[in-house]
């Protein structure tokens, strides 16, 4: 991490980045199900893929870019009113592991462990925000 970025902006790129990647493994699937031309044909996936964790990684992908849209404003909230603590530092570094726990998880078909990853993210997307408020 560079020495001048906050830490809460050094986790929300990483967990940009991170999120950017997801859609890979079903693609890939795709290509591999359909062959190049059919898949690069079917831009719109009209042809759904056979693969049920294929389906489970776009949906986890898709959850991930819908929640990153709120963790990156708590993030961007943060050092835009310079309110950054230790707790929201943690927050944004949990955050990280904790989607991409959720997205190993959801894509594996892992019962009893999606919920609590999601649940944990979801605590520090509030951690964020509500220290961006001046509620916590």
């Amino acid at each position: 991490m560079n020495s001048t970025t906050n830490p809460e902006l050094y986790w929300a790129a990483l967990t940009a980045l991170m999120t950017s990647v997801l859609w890979a493994p079903h693609i890939l699937q795709r290509i591999l199900e359909m062959k190049p031309y059919a898949a690069f044909r079917d831009p719109k996936h009209d042809v759904d893929t056979q693969a049920p964790w294929a389906k489970r990684a776009i949906r986890a992908h898709t959850n991930a870019v819908e929640n990153l849209v709120v963790f990156g404003l708590g993030a961007v909230m943060v050092h835009i009113l310079d309110v950054g603590t230790a707790l929201t530092a943690q927050a944004a570094m949990i955050y990280f592991f904790a989607r991409a726990a959720h997205y190993v998880i959801y894509v594996m078909a892992v019962p009893w462990l999606r919920t609590p990853a999601f649940l944990i993210a979801l605590a520090c997307q509030l951690i964020m925000v509500l220290t961006a408020l001046g509620w916590i």
